[in-house]
């Protein structure tokens, strides 16, 4: 590994460092940098209404939450500002273990259970009010969905019993493309229609830590998490993403803190949630700003939590 070299020579550390500058304090005799921290999780405000699978998408600040099950099937729709949680038009089909992607203004959910089994509508929503459009091809629940917003989504997994089918959405029709090379259901996701990313889940049996990539085409498995487990939150993109909660054992139902962060190579576990918890949902840009909200532990949650990895003053060296 080559030396690391200070970019400038201060008696005291800048006020306002950028991400990744270093530098030599000449007063402490040290080299610091501006590095990302451990992160870690916080309290955010709490949803209106307490539900577990639950559905949601959009960022840390501007997320979007919606159906569930409460633990009835519900449609009720609510917006988090980064401070609290405002109740909206809700779906116009109520049902829980549904998949949605998008952003807070843009989102599309689809699949999901209304009464037993599963179905294959698929709802638009535009900031303001949700529309039915074309279903899936494959009705099915407890699937997983990725995208950058209601005109373009990708949809995979799910149990209709358990699948690996992918299809993809134009912002007219789905149509089915190629498989997941795990079959599975209870998985999370990450990224857009052309750069998702797959990660645990399972198959009537053991949960899985598998991951797999997709690239507009076709999915490539890649590096485990080092948990195995479902019905966890996920969000971020396929080279930066988080992973957090969900169950490690489903008999006896045994919720998780544990929560992991992807590079684009590897998993890495990093700081646990507050509140063990499964079938939950969760937000995010990337690795560094997540939202998790809702899900169930013992009972249905209201909660929500706000991961933070921000960038930190580190000593790297002293002389």
């Amino acid at each position: 590994m080559p030396a690391l070299v200070a970019t400038t020579t201060v008696a005291s550390d800048p006020p306002s460092p950028d991400a990744g500058q270093i530098w030599y304090n000449t007063t402490d005799k040290v080299l610091r940098g501006y590095v990302l921290g451990t992160g870690a999780w916080a309290t955010g405000g709490s949803l209106n209404t307490a539900r577990g699978y639950i559905a949601g998408t959009g960022t840390q600040t501007a997320a979007i939450a919606f159906g569930g099950s409460t633990p009835s099937p519900t449609g009720i729709t609510e917006l988090y500002d980064g401070t609290s949680w405002t109740e909206v038009n809700d779906l116009n089909t109520s049902r829980l273990a549904l998949a949605g992607a998008g952003t807070q203004t843009s989102a599309l959910g689809f699949g999901g259970e209304i009464t037993p089994p599963f179905t294959a509508v698929t709802e638009s929503w535009n900031g303001t009010n949700w529309t039915e459009v074309n279903d899936l091809n494959t009705a099915r629940k407890y699937l997983a969905g990725a995208g950058a917003d209601n005109t373009s989504i990708l949809a995979f997994g799910g149990y209709s019993p358990t699948t690996a089918i992918t299809e993809s959405w134009n912002g007219t029709s789905w149509t089915e493309v190629n498989d997941l090379n795990q079959l599975r259901y209870g998985l999370s996701a990450a990224g857009t229609q052309t750069a998702a990313l797959a990660f645990g889940g399972n198959n009537l049996g053991p949960l899985f830590t598998q991951t797999e990539t997709w690239n507009g085409t076709s999915w490539t498995e890649v590096n485990d998490m080092n948990t195995e487990r479902d019905f966890s939150g996920g969000s971020g993109t396929q080279t930066s993403a988080i992973v957090f909660g969900g169950r490690v054992n489903p008999d006896p139902l045994t919720p998780t803190v544990i929560t992991e962060s992807w590079d684009g190579t590897s998993w890495t576990e990093v700081g646990d949630l507050s509140t063990a918890r499964t079938d939950l949902a969760g937000a995010g840009a990337d690795n560094t700003s997540a939202l998790a909200f809702g899900g169930y532990s013992g009972t249905v949650l209201a909660s929500t939590e706000e991961w933070t990895k921000a960038n930190v003053t580190t000593d790297l060296g002293a002389s």
